[in-house]
C-alpha cells in the first residue's frame, strides 16, 4: 500500500501542487469572507 501511494504521488506531483494551491485559496476565500461582517 505504502508503494503505490508513493507511486500516485510520483506520477501526479504537478497536480498535486495545484490541489494544494487551489485548498489554499479556498480557505483564504472563507476566512476573508467570514471575516468581512467585522469591517462593516
Amino acid at each position: 500500500m505504502l508503494t503505490e501511494l508513493a507511486s500516485v504521488i510520483t506520477r501526479n506531483r504537478r497536480h498535486l501542487a495545484e490541489d494544494l494551491a487551489g485548498a489554499c485559496a479556498l480557505i483564504v476565500l472563507l476566512v476573508g469572507g467570514l471575516h468581512l461582517p467585522l469591517l462593516f
